[in-house]
């Protein structure tokens, strides 16, 4: 597993199988899908950025890489995807075998392009939608994050200001001799047309030039001027209009809900940005905070009568959600709306109730957007996560987002692009290289993707098809390795055009030489790819049962790839690179993801969209959490890691769970003990204070490097909040337990992992 994490380093690409049998029945043969998990934007320390136009094929468009044969002499290369030959531009006829660009050298699989003849773009925009159907300090403590992101964008940045509560307000910011906004009725659902009309944004004038390097800016008589403007011209209204924000006027009864048109605020910002915003003219963004359900026109997810409770998953099951179908039509209709326009919508919701995340799902995830899920406005999530957002590029913690992308996936011959699972909307496209049987987004090899930060995340799933019959006249090169090149055309955080392209290689092997095959699995990528299939499954089949798939996958995959002696389980045996494959299995089926019990919709919505969008090594940690132990050494605190088990558990250690979502440090009831007694605090215990320190320490640079900004829970053994540490542990010593108890007990009836894995291997072994 070390090896293929560095390859993702590298190349931010990871495969469930990194070699692949050559034939379609030898595939379905493998059960686990052959699919990749790529990070287009992904830091690379090394990555090569070279200031001119990449070299296309003029039959593929595959980009000029170091797997083309390269004819010098003649000025040609031919292309490893299609075999056609091609002339090197007028500016490449210099280069020979000595000299030669940067795309040649196999170091530089992953290779970036600034394009020189790109469009100019408008400086970045933010669309705050912000819900005043809340508490006042709730409100005030919004407004704050707000106010104090304003401080930290550059002077050029756009920005516009929409509040809902019972009607939707559109603040014109152009207006600065007083408060002037547009009211929108909640109640009523408008087609884009009626709010440009409403809006008098019907004629649009060309943006006017920038200065030398700078951006165009809107031009001053321009309508969507009036709304959308940059800070420098509207740093005093914007802030002026925030401090003087109130709560919604209309009253709200005790036994009733406070009126909130969520829906109707999103379609009427969306359109406003559509309209003043030309797609692909710049990063635009379209921020909600909501402290609560929508109760009032499109969108609706409850009625205001408290006596109504909010839908649950047992209600989405059995059908008794009254309003999730047609909210969930409305938000497809924005998604798509989101996605014409290039523009993302990101989720702050702070509520103790849900907002409806899980019918706004297919906005984010279709628009690439963001969402932070924390119970108020005051919380430290919410506000360190929001900062977060506005760091410049390259800043220690910035996401890097980029914007206006498309994805496009190129396989050489014997390859089928079959889909994609990750935050993006399909192209529609026909050709030869499509699979016929889509998984997840398909009928596609390119999507569109209108925002990606640095961990963005993109899962492709390929098709093998039986090699054309001049496969072995293309050389013994061609008939033993095949190859995929990713292109990512995108716009930089700094305005530029670029085009980042990821050229890779594997071989092909007889797929009845099982060992060679297991050679190349890669187990942590397969249960992520495992993970994000059976989601999508859970969303889109009816009566999906989960938990029977993932299990009957694994029987599958163990008794084809296992080592045993028929109807003997004690022969069997796993080589070493699946030998944790079950293990992940068994804590998938017991995570959030699958396991809806005693979460809400909304909460699993949040949930799988992170899965569905982070790299392999954090999805890994939501499927297994990590868990460390800290002890007393001679000299300083003694770390290691640890199994995720309740044996772990012991009374003179600190244990920290990182599950991604949160990041639990948890006191064994002797260290709880002399920590309550003050021994920290005396000299002679300094290295007991040292003791205490360092999970902190290690806990504060996870929550430092992941966004979200995970909820950190500082807990004892004993203590009520150590739940959130029992429910991952492997239920290993429970109260029906025979065997020796550990220094915890976990009250529950859920299997432990040895017992998962000796009925696997009774059923993997069975003739």
């Amino acid at each position: 597993m070390a090896d293929f994490a560095a390859l993702e380093e590298q190349d931010g690409l990871r495969l469930s199988w990194n070699i692949w049998p050559n034939s379609r029945i030898e595939a379905t043969k493998a059960v686990i899908p052959f699919a990749s998990l790529y990070t287009p934007n992904k830091r690379i320390s090394n990555l090569q950025v070279c200031e001119y136009d990449p070299v296309p094929c003029k039959t593929c468009g595959a980009i000029l890489n170091a797997y083309a044969q390269c004819d010098f002499n003649a000025a040609l290369w031919g292309c490893p995807f299609c075999h056609t030959r091609n002339h090197f531009p007028a500016h490449y006829r210099g280069i020979n075998e000595q000299q030669q660009p940067a795309e040649l050298y196999q170091e530089f699989n992953t290779i970036e392009y600034i394009q020189q003849q790109a469009k100019p773009v408008q400086p970045p925009a933010y669309i705050f939608v912000v819900d005043t159907s809340v508490a006042e300090d709730e409100l005030r403590a919004c407004v704050a994050s707000l106010s104090q992101a304003l401080t930290t964008l550059p002077e050029y940045a756009q920005v516009g200001l929409v509040t809902f509560g019972t009607h939707v307000h559109v603040h014109e910011l152009g207006f600065a001799e007083c408060a002037k906004s547009y009211v929108f009725q909640g109640q009523r659902e408008y087609k884009r047309e009626d709010v440009v009309q409403q809006l008098g944004l019907g004629s649009a004038m060309p943006a006017r030039k920038g200065g030398p390097g700078q951006p165009a800016l809107p031009t001053q008589g321009s309508p969507g001027s009036r709304f959308i403007l940059p800070i420098s011209e509207c740093e005093f209204t914007i802030n002026a209009v925030l401090d003087e924000l109130q709560r919604d006027a209309f009253p709200t009864l005790s036994e009733f809900r406070p009126s909130r048109c969520t829906g109707t605020a999103i379609q009427v910002a969306a359109s406003l940005m559509g309209s003043a915003l030309p797609p692909g003219t710049c990063a635009a963004r379209l921020m909600l905070f909501v402290g609560g359900p929508s109760t009032e026109g499109a969108g609706k997810v409850v009625e205001k009568e408290l006596s109504e409770p909010i839908r649950s998953h047992e209600d989405l099951a059995k059908d008794r959600a009254a309003h999730y179908k047609k909210a969930r039509r409305f938000f497809d209709g924005i998604a798509l709306q989101l996605v014409q326009q290039q523009h993302s919508l990101d989720v702050f919701a702070c509520a103790l109730d849900q907002v409806g995340l899980a019918e706004m799902k297919p906005v984010v995830d279709m628009s690439g957007g963001m969402v932070v899920q924390t119970d108020t406005f005051l919380n430290p999530v919410f506000k360190e996560s929001f900062k977060r957002v506005f760091l410049p590029p390259g800043a220690p913690g910035s996401l890097d987002i980029a914007s206006n992308a498309t994805f496009e996936v190129i396989p050489s011959r014997g390859v089928k692009i079959a889909g994609l699972l990750g935050p993006a909307a399909a192209i529609e496209r026909k050709s030869s290289i499509i699979a016929d049987t889509p998984v997840g987004i398909g009928g596609t090899n390119q999507w569109k993707l209108a925002g990606l930060d640095a961990s963005t995340s993109l899962c492709t799933f390929y098709e093998i098809v039986p090699p054309s019959k001049d496969a072995a006249a293309q050389g013994p090169h061609a008939a033993q390795q095949f190859f995929v090149q990713f292109i990512t055309r995108y716009l930089h955080a700094d305005g530029s055009h670029r085009v980042r392209v990821t050229t890779f290689t594997r071989r092909w092997s007889d797929g009845s030489n099982l060992q060679e095959l297991m050679a190349g699995f890669d187990q942590e990528a397969a249960a992520v790819v495992v993970a994000r299939l059976a989601t999508f499954k859970m969303e889109t089949e009816e009566d999906f049962d989960a938990t029977r798939w993932i299990d009957r996958t694994l029987i599958r995959l163990a008794s084809r790839f296992g080592d045993y002696r028929a109807n003997d389980p004690s022969s069997f045996t796993l080589a070493e690179n699946m030998a944790f494959y079950p293990q992940f299995m068994f804590n998938l089926r017991r995570s959030q993801f699958v396991q809806v019990f005693g979460n809400s919709p909304d909460e699993t919505a949040n949930c799988r969209l992170s899965l569905n969008k982070e790299t392999t090594q954090e999805a890994t940690v939501m499927i297994q959490p990590s868990l460390f132990s800290y002890g007393l050494g001679e000299a300083q605190p003694i770390s290691e890691p640890v199994l995720l088990d309740v044996t772990s558990i012991a009374a003179d250690r600190i244990l920290l769970l990182d599950s991604y979502f949160y990041v639990v440090v948890f006191h064994g009831s002797s260290i709880a003990q002399w920590r309550k007694e003050g021994f920290h605090l005396n000299p002679d215990h300094a290295h007991f204070k040292e003791l205490l320190e360092a999970p902190k320490k290690d806990a504060s640079a996870i929550l430092q490097r992941r966004f979200p900004v995970p909820r950190l829970v500082d807990c004892d053994q004993n203590g009520s909040q150590a739940r959130f540490l029992l429910a991952r542990l492997n239920p290993s010593s429970t109260y029906q337990s025979n065997s020796t108890m550990s220094a915890e007990v976990i009250m529950t009836d859920d299997v432990s992992l040895s017992v998962f894995t000796e009925h696997l291997t009774k059923l993997a072994t069975q003739s």
